[in-house]
């Protein structure tokens, strides 16, 4: 079995990290997996994808041209990419900054507000404790995809997930790291809650 994921939004909005997570999420899952970062030259604000693979079995190129899966943080990636997505593939969009009026009828699109739910985490911090949040909020969209792909296509487990944000993330970035564990989190539960 392999899983082709691409990942594409603007420069900043954490599209390479998202896509490092993914494959090393992977990895620790025991599978064999290729991470292919691509972003403009101009990187905040510019173009970024990531294409991920991951497999059972060898993988013969990391070259990805019409992806299982899908995550785009904006409209331009939308444009650009939805096209490549295959017939009942999986898209996952960012529906704060995407809207749903040219969506393929072919695909399974799946939208969450990520820049909604990511600027709502930490709010019941305390003040202080809550500004300190408050610059890495809509930061923590892409977290929130991570989650809503676990919670949607299950090709990664939660505890594999949060492991490699832990391996990837340096130590003295703590709170960092919390924030993008309530992110992924709210992801999941998104879903979970749709379906109850």
């Amino acid at each position: 079995m392999e899983t082709g994921i691409l990942v594409a939004g603007s420069g900043g909005q954490g599209i390479l990290l998202l896509g490092r997570l993914i494959a090393y999420a992977g990895m620790l899952e025991g599978k064999e997996v290729t991470c292919f970062p691509s972003y403009g030259a101009e990187v905040r604000g510019g173009t970024a994808n990531s294409t991920v693979i991951i497999s059972d079995d060898l993988i013969g190129s990391p070259i990805l041209r019409n992806p299982d899966v899908l995550i785009v943080m904006n409209g331009a990636s939308l444009k650009k990419f939805q096209p490549r997505l295959k017939q009942e593939g999986v898209m996952l969009f960012d529906s704060s900054l995407v809207g749903s009026s040219e969506l393929r009828p072919d695909i399974r699109a799946v939208g969450i507000p990520a820049s909604d739910i990511a600027s709502s985490i930490g709010e019941d911090a305390p003040s202080r404790e809550g500004a300190a949040l408050s610059a890495s909020r809509v930061r923590s969209a892409n977290m929130v995809m991570l989650g809503a792909l676990v919670a949607v296509t299950g090709a990664l487990k939660t505890g594999n997930v949060l492991s490699a944000l832990e391996k990837l993330t340096a130590a003295k970035r703590g709170k960092t790291i919390e924030g993008n564990r309530e992110a992924i989190r709210r992801g999941i539960e998104y879903f979970a809650d749709k379906k109850s």
